[in-house]
């Protein structure tokens, strides 16, 4: 690698870094790619060329995986919603919807014994959705209402 793509890597880790640490909090590609020191264009280029989704796509897998473990621990779904920085309910159930398979409420009445008795960094692992799992589920879904 050259110095220029190590430099480019670190700016991106520090946006990426700025999503998961301030993920409730209104996010655009702006203000990550000035995060990352690049133009926005640029910088989702450039962080989906690194992480394989957008960085769009990157925050909402965020968000929903954070909304996973309250709607775990017995928060409500609109609270779960407003607690992650989404400000639509409906925006967000269907993102959720798209994202995990099942609606936010299924997935919060579901049981999550065994989740729960995992430790913190094997649940978070275990139950965070990825971009391969999300497409199966698209396709499972363009196919069941065909």
């Amino acid at each position: 690698m050259t110095p220029e793509s190590l430099a480019n890597l670190a700016h991106l880790r520090r946006a990426r870094d700025l999503i998961d640490r301030e993920y409730a909090r209104p996010l655009d590609v702006p203000t990550m790619a000035r995060r990352a020191l690049m133009s926005p264009a640029h910088f989702s280029r450039q962080f989906r060329a690194a992480y394989g989704e957008t960085p769009y796509n990157y925050l909402s897998t965020r968000r929903i995986e954070r909304a996973m473990a309250l709607l775990r621990d017995g928060m409500t779904v609109t609270e779960a919603c407003m607690a992650v920085g989404c400000t639509s309910l409906g925006s967000f159930s269907s993102r959720f919807t798209a994202i995990v398979g099942e609606s936010p409420s299924a997935y919060r009445a579901r049981e999550h014994s065994a989740v729960k008795a995992m430790p913190a960094c094997v649940a978070k692992a275990h139950t965070r959705p990825t971009p391969a799992r999300q497409s199966r589920i698209r396709e499972a879904a363009v196919a069941a209402s065909s």
